[in-house]
């Protein structure tokens, strides 16, 4: 959060006839997500959609049914085996900081969010093994396999375009410069309060209802009820408790979406690693019951990563139960030696409840010793999954079974710091890559539950309330399997 408290302005140049009519110049979108992110460095798992969707936009749109569309890049085209794609790109967009958008810039993104953000979702660019400059707006990305995938992939959190000049001389952290109709305003910012944005006057496409937006963190739910009926805000995430209260005024409604896939994952197993025995996490998996923990937090319990009718489901998956089952897990662990297993495992405020629960169920195992460390949710986002922990439990936001492995259990996956993964698991992959179908995919993912990488899966649903008084055409984005999000594209003033 330091770092946001440090933004430095920038700004764009005169407003055009053509979008000055459709949008007022005055009219401010307020919106609370809770917290700020600690960096706004493209692809870093701190910055959730919420915040990435203002100034940054991504070279491809996907469609809620898997359409993908053209945005920064007009055209494409996989090359011979679908080990290369060569992308055009617009030729009329500017960053904010007035850097002209192109090729190289492309590629100083990807080389940036591969080569040093990481994580999450740099981690499976690993996989691209150069990006060629055709011309000032032809790009080639050049994979290592096959990834027919690519395309999703650059729909979602893996690649906002930044300006390749901020990345350059490393502001882009601490100040977003993007390509998108609102660009950081550091007049109408407020250490700690609330972060503005203003009408890029430049951009390049149709420009939204609002000329402006102000994002909030008001971590207390219920403060931030209190501003969404008293019309301070105009939107905010909220829970479940919540919901009497804003029931209650006839401004407020809200809606509901399917926002988070959320997952126990054992990081530590490598050789020598904690969880290096898939018998042991197998036992640990049959030991927690996730319809305790979707009962807490609104959720539905599920047997795997991917739902049915996704690419990726396997209905041969049946999972480790939606609720415990202590006398298996017994088994199995008497079948693994009867191990001593002592762990820390991170928790935020807003899945605190959960983990605990999960930590109990495990510790209900002989010898199983889970303790529950509570961090800041910056701090959390930002470490759940970084190896500094040997579980976690967190979100898992891939909408394609080659993007799921790539990110969290190939052997340089930036979700798996022990950099392991087990011949069959590998095996299986490979065939998939080489264009083994979904069929192919499905079998990878079984494997991965066969072997208790990851269980205790749930879905989780994100609320937004909003003032009708104040906001209309409040709608969830298009963008699949993204929390803290809403069309920041359609929504309007009220009147």
């Amino acid at each position: 959060m330091a770092l946001v408290l440090a933004l430095t302005g920038c700004s764009g140049g005169s407003a055009s006839d053509d979008t000055a009519a459709a949008t007022d110049p005055n009219a401010t979108l307020r919106v609370n997500w809770g917290i700020f992110p600690e960096t706004w460095a493209p692809g870093s798992q701190s910055m959730e959609p919420g915040y990435m969707r203002v100034p940054y936009e991504t070279l491809v749109l996907r469609e809620a049914d898997g359409t993908i569309l053209p945005n920064l890049a007009t055209e494409w085209e996989f090359g011979e085996g679908a080990t290369s794609l060569t992308l055009q790109l617009r030729d009329d967009v500017l960053f904010h900081d007035g850097t002209p958008f192109d090729a190289e810039a492309v590629k100083t993104n990807l080389e940036y969010v591969r080569d040093v953000v990481g994580g999450q979702f740099g981690g499976p660019l690993g996989a691209v093994t150069d990006v060629v400059v055709d011309d000032d707006y032809t790009v080639t990305f050049q994979f290592a396999r096959p990834w027919s995938t690519f395309l999703d992939l650059l729909s979602q959190r893996n690649l906002p375009i930044g300006s390749p000049a901020a990345i350059e001389d490393g502001s882009i952290e601490t100040v977003p410069v993007g390509t998108g109709p609102w660009a950081y305003d550091e007049a109408s910012s407020v250490p700690g309060t609330r972060i503005g944005f203003t009408k890029f006057d430049d951009y390049w496409g149709e420009f939204p209802p609002f000329a402006n937006i102000q994002l909030y963190a008001i971590p207390d739910d219920t403060a931030a009820s209190a501003a969404v009926i008293g019309g301070e805000i105009d939107v905010t995430d909220t829970e479940d408790e919540e919901l009497p209260r804003l029931e209650a005024d006839p401004s407020v409604e809200y809606f509901e979406y399917n926002a988070i896939r959320n997952n126990v994952v054992f990081f530590d197993r490598g050789e020598g690693g904690v969880f290096e025995d898939p018998t042991v996490r197998q036992a640990l998996c049959y030991a927690m019951g996730p319809q305790v923990e979707a009962d807490l937090r609104g959720g539905e319990p599920q047997s795997q990563h991917f739902v049915e009718g996704e690419p990726g489901h396997n209905p041969d998956i049946t999972g480790y139960g939606a609720d415990a089952d202590l006398d298996k897990a017994l088994e199995l662990w008497d079948e693994a030696g009867n191990p001593t297993i002592e762990a820390v495992f991170p928790a935020a405020p807003f899945n605190k409840g959960q983990i605990e629960v999960m930590a109990e169920q495990m510790n209900e195992l002989p010898g199983v010793n889970i303790t529950v460390q509570e961090l800041a949710p910056p701090q959390f986002i930002s470490t759940w999954n970084s190896g500094q922990y040997p579980l976690g439990l967190g979100n898992h936001a891939q909408i394609t079974p080659a993007d799921w492995y790539g990110a969290w259990f190939s052997e340089t996956a930036g979700g798996n710091p022990a950099k392991v993964a087990s011949d069959e698991l590998k095996e299986l992959a490979t065939a998939a890559q080489q264009g083994g179908g979904e069929e192919a995919w499905a079998a990878v993912t079984k494997q991965i539950a066969d072997e208790a990488l990851t269980c205790s899966h749930m879905v989780g649903f994100e609320l937004i309330a909003y003032n009708t008084t104040t906001v209309a055409n409040v709608e969830p984005a298009t963008q699949g399997w993204e929390q803290n999000l809403i069309d920041y594209r359609t929504i309007a003033p009220a009147s």
